[in-house]
């Protein structure tokens, strides 16, 4: 996924994440493939999304997604 394609040229193509360099358009989300500012990727399993998608995707689930039909209340 790191920019392999083509050589970084200039320091203002360069974009470090992840511990690796690409180029600033080239550094996506996995998920939704929207651009990610330096420092705000998120990363699972070697993957870069943005906050949206990760916790989307990765994040903890609500009551309802176990197919529950009302909430509980503690009595």
């Amino acid at each position: 996924m790191p920019c392999n394609f083509f050589p970084i040229y200039l320091t203002a193509e360069k974009y470090t994440a992840m511990g690796k360099d690409w180029h600033r358009g080239c550094f996506k989300c996995t998920e939704c493939k929207s651009s990610i500012a330096q420092g705000a990727e998120s990363v699972h399993l070697g993957k870069p999304y943005c906050k949206t998608c990760y916790a989307k995707v990765h994040g903890p689930k609500g009551v309802h997604s176990s197919g529950a039909s009302q909430s509980y209340v503690h009595k």
